[in-house]
């Protein structure tokens, strides 16, 4: 049993993930999840939103949508394409089909993480191609589901990539916002799962900052409008991107998580899915990320969160 999951936990990390790395049938430039996150990486400096319904098609096909828990770029990126482009969303979006019904799941919240004026509208008129969806389409449009300005980012690493997603699609700086205003969780001394989300926060702002000038003084910039106690961590993530000494904002991260885990209440001390999650998503995170390739070609390093994200259900008793 332990070999058998030695070598899934390999394909994860080494593979990004195993089932998302073979080629699909036809030559695209998106052929591979590689050329996906080249294409989202680069978006905003070259926006192509015509090309949005055949990258989606693909991701169905290199199977990126099967697990929504690492998917969350790819959702938050749709989401974003949408949103800058309204008077094309509906023709985007039906240029999506036909999608599995499993997959659809992925459209869904891309239309209700849009923010569009009128996404409840644009759901429902795509209610009839998606009736395995109706219970979640039924969810958003009645608000039983939060909207993106409405989910929380303490919930896994889903929501964190999400806002990662966006703004690959939009360089807008609202997504960025929303990543900054939980830097101090990297300093919560209480509470394992924030201290975890917070330091991952903080070392995919630092490492995709390292690369992008415009994130870079976005974050400079918005040091003047931050309380204290934020504008304490974002200056060690500015320092770090400035430096590229990222090895430390980890390893500061680790042992934080280390010592609440030992000293901390008796949840933090528990062996769950956050038990582990500060060991693999940023012990392991942006290294898996290195030597795929990603940083060198400029994918951002959350994504190695997210492909961490994976592996955490192998490591999971």
């Amino acid at each position: 049993m332990r070999s058998t999951m030695a070598v899934v936990l390999a394909l994860v990390l080494l593979g990004a993930p195993a089932m998302a790395a073979a080629p699909i049938k036809k030559k695209t430039e998106f052929a591979t999840t590689e050329h996906i996150l080249r294409w989202i990486n680069g978006y905003r400096t070259r926006p192509e939103p015509a090309k949005l319904p055949v990258a989606v098609k693909a991701m169905s096909e290199l199977g990126v949508f099967r697990d929504m828990d690492s998917a969350g770029i790819y959702v938050g990126f749709m989401a974003g394409v949408l949103q800058s482009n309204p008077k094309r969303a509906e023709d985007l979006i039906g240029k999506m089909f036909p999608m599995p019904p499993e997959d659809q799941v992925a459209i869904v919240r891309a239309i209700a993480y849009s923010d569009l004026p009128a996404w409840k509208d644009l759901m429902l008129k795509f209610a009839e191609r998606m009736p395995a969806r109706k219970a979640l389409i039924d969810r958003f449009v009645y608000g039983k589901l939060p909207t993106i300005k409405e989910v929380t980012l303490d919930t896994g690493t889903a929501p964190l990539d999400t806002m990662w997603g966006l703004y690959f699609a939009t360089g807008s700086f609202e997504p960025i916002s929303r990543i900054v205003s939980i830097l101090t969780w990297a300093k919560d001394p209480n509470n394992v799962e924030r201290l975890t989300i917070g330091s991952m926060a903080k070392l995919s702002l630092a490492t995709n900052a390292s690369r992008d000038k415009e994130l870079l003084d976005m974050l400079k910039g918005s040091m003047n409008s931050e309380g204290k106690e934020t504008r304490v961590v974002l200056q060690e993530v500015i320092d770090a991107a400035e430096t590229f000494e990222f090895g430390k904002v980890r390893k500061d991260a680790v042992a934080a998580i280390d010592q609440l885990k030992m000293k901390g209440p008796a949840s933090a001390r528990n062996f769950n899915w956050w038990g582990t999650a500060g060991q693999t998503a940023l012990a392991l995170g942006c290294i898996v990320a290195g030597a795929m390739g990603q940083v060198q070609i400029g994918i951002p390093c959350v994504v190695g969160g997210a492909v961490s994200g994976a592996a955490l259900k192998y490591l999971s008793p």
